[in-house]
């Protein structure tokens, strides 16, 4: 993935983050319990980490190691859409059964995070 389309990847997570935490706050009140709302804040929360993550990644590209910005990227990505996801689908279908998958978004931040420590080591 190149710099331009890592960037406007995180912008436009972030922008869904900004949306999503919106929804959160004023239209979900009478959907959830607080409980819910605490999920759904965890779930806002971690995508705007990476989010912001993504933005960085993608300013580093030409200086760190772009193969392996690029695995920990992927893996950003994949843990948003895995963990953030599970955690919003938890709390708009009330089914706890989709938090045994939520895990599997939590490993793929960090293989992304230890992906990113390792990338100054070798430039392609």
């Amino acid at each position: 993935m190149d710099a331009r389309r890592l960037f406007v990847t995180g912008a436009v997570i972030m922008g869904l983050a900004v949306a999503l935490g919106a929804f959160g706050a004023h239209g979900l009140q009478k959907v959830t319990d607080a409980k819910g709302l605490a999920n759904w804040e965890t779930g806002v929360r971690y995508q705007a980490i990476h989010g912001i993550a993504l933005l960085i990644l993608s300013l580093a590209v030409k200086r760190f190691s772009p193969r392996a910005l690029n695995v920990a990227a992927i893996c950003f990505i994949v843990g948003i859409v895995v963990f953030c996801g599970t955690l919003y689908t938890i709390v708009l279908t009330g089914n706890p059964w989709f938090g045994r998958i939520t895990p599997i978004g939590g490993l793929f931040f960090l293989i992304g995070w230890g992906t990113a420590a390792v990338a100054h080591k070798r430039v392609d």
